[in-house]
Order: C-alpha cells, then sequence, then structure tokens
C-alpha cells in the first residue's frame, strides 16, 4: 500500500527503540570535554549475504553500526542486483528502511509494482508477507531494527502483529520550512516531544557550513545523498562522506559538518537537534 504525506502523522506511533538509553542530557550549552564522536565510512563496511540460504542470489548487508545478527538495534546496508526480485516472505522484527540508490518496491505480494526513489521511507511490521524488489544500476537502502536479530522467515509463518506498513515516497515528504541557514527537517517516526529514541530527515542546502548539535544519548545520522564534509574534533583535515558512510556520538555532542552539494541525512536520536 502506499501512504501519503498523512503517513507521517502515523508514523509518530511506531514504538521507539528499547535497547538503547532514552534519557537525553538537558544541560545543552555544557562544554564537551571528551568529545564521543565517530565515523565509519561507506568505504570501511564489511559485506555479506543478507539471506545466505539464497546462495549467489542474496542481497548482501553490510553493518552500518550494532549487530544485525545479535539482540541490540543495528543500521545496516542492503544492497541489491538491478532486477532483484524476493519470493513471499516474512521477518521476525519490525524494521524501517530508507531508500539510499535505485528504485525499490516492497509491498503485499499481489500488489502492484510501485517504485520509490532515493529518499523515499518504508516500514515493515514483523510477520506480514511482502516481497522486496528493485531495479536500478546501483540499489541500496538503509535499513533499521529496534532489536535483533533480523532474519528472513517463510511465509507459512506469517502473522499479524498489528502494526501497518509504511511507504512513503520522498516527493511525500512533509518538510518544515527551512531556517536561517536554509536547513530544512521532516520527522518520520518515534516521539521527539518526549525525548524519545525517533527517526528524521535534515536536508542541508549547497554550500552550507555549521554545526548539527544534539543533547540526547543517542546520536546517529547516515548520508542518503549528495556529499557532506564532516570535521572530527582535534583534527584539521574534514573527511568527505558519500551515502552509506556515517556519524555518530553519545551524549552532548557537536557535529562540524559542511556540504558542498545539497545532502540529505537521516538521524536516528532522542534529544532536540540544532542546526
Amino acid at each position: 500500500m502506499r501512504i501519503t504525506q498523512l503517513a507521517l502523522i502515523i508514523a509518530l506511533t511506531l514504538s521507539a527503540c528499547h535497547s538503547e538509553p532514552n534519557t537525553a542530557q538537558a544541560d545543552s550549552s555544557q562544554k564537551i570535554t571528551a568529545p564521543t564522536n565517530q565515523v565509519k565510512l561507506s568505504s570501511e563496511i564489511e559485506w555479506e549475504q543478507l539471506n545466505p540460504a539464497r546462495g549467489d542470489q542474496s542481497p548482501k548487508a553490510g553493518t552500518v553500526w550494532g549487530d544485525r545478527k545479535g539482540e541490540v538495534a543495528t543500521g545496516f546496508l542492503a544492497e541489491f542486483v538491478d532486477g532483484f526480485s524476493s519470493p513471499p516472505h516474512i521477518h521476525n522484527v519490525t524494521y524501517r528502511a530508507v531508500v539510499i540508490s535505485g528504485l525499490v518496491h516492497n509491498d503485499d505480494p499481489e500488489a502492484a509494482k510501485m517504485w520509490m526513489p532515493s529518499g523515499s521511507f518504508w516500514t515493515q511490521p514483523a510477520g506480514e508477507a511482502h516481497i522486496t524488489a528493485v531495479k536500478g544500476t546501483k540499489n541500496v537502502a538503509y535499513v533499521e531494527i529496534d532489536s535483533g536479530p533480523y532474519l528472513v522467515q517463510p511465509i507459512e509463518e506469517a502473522h499479524d502483529n498489528g502494526e501497518r506498513p509504511i511507504n512513503i515516497d520522498a516527493t511525500n515528504i512533509v518538510w518544515t520550512s527551512a531556517s536561517e541557514n536554509g536547513v530544512k527537517k521532516a520527522y518520520l517516526w518515534g516521539d521527539p516531544e518526549n525525548k524519545e529514541v525517533y527517526g528524521m530527515f535534515i536536508k542541508l542546502p549547497a554550500g552550507y557550513a555549521g554545526e548539527i548539535k544534539s543533547d540526547g544519548s543517542v546520536f546517529r545520522a547516515v548520508i542518503i545523498q549528495g556529499e557532506a564534509k564532516y570535521s572530527m574534533p582535534g583534527k584539521s583535515e574534514a573527511m568527505a562522506l558519500d551515502p552509506g558512510s556515517t556519524f555518530s556520538s553519545e551524549g552532548k555532542s557537536v557535529h562540524s559538518i559542511s556540504a558542498p552539494s545539497e545532502s540529505l541525512i537521516y538521524i536516528r536520536t532522542n534529544g532536540e537537534i540544532e542546526n
């Protein structure tokens, strides 16, 4: 099914992560004496088969953070060959995902193809039968779970867990008005008002140079579109982050970043974001 702008309201009911701390640190003006900033480049990601049972037909998976095979919250990249189409299947856990490149269709086995481009967002409830198909020379999505392990299971084990899937095309993302420095935000899931873990997009305009500040105990950011230059505290040379690269921190943090071209970043946090 395809849900338009109203899906953002519905998405706020999705459960927040229980395996990460929910307490945000309050004093955003306190000096950061021991930065916890970390960066992982897309070139540093190690790939393996997402579903080994399918052999060479399996998509590839590369962990961005967490442990896809463990019981913790995790983010990973999934890469598919052009024309890939899965058989009907289910997953043991609910996941949410963002299209990074290519076109993705994720829906009921009998649904007509509705191709989501880069910057689109979808969720897949645990236990619900579906297929995933892609087309394009390079097809990559960022996938996120609140607890693992992430398993592919047969359709015979399908069940209704009470959740409903959400598919939001990139053209239906609802953006806030641009800030003074041209930055826009879009809230995708979770409850930012109560400082619980939630997910959002931020869009940096071409030529942006500034800071992303977080007062939460959880902060993970993944480049979806464009290229950002990231300055690590204590280092003079900025690192180039392409789609699939990530930067993260624990506790109160400041991230110095610039965007030579318009850039889209997905952020998972439980604190207030300033930029």
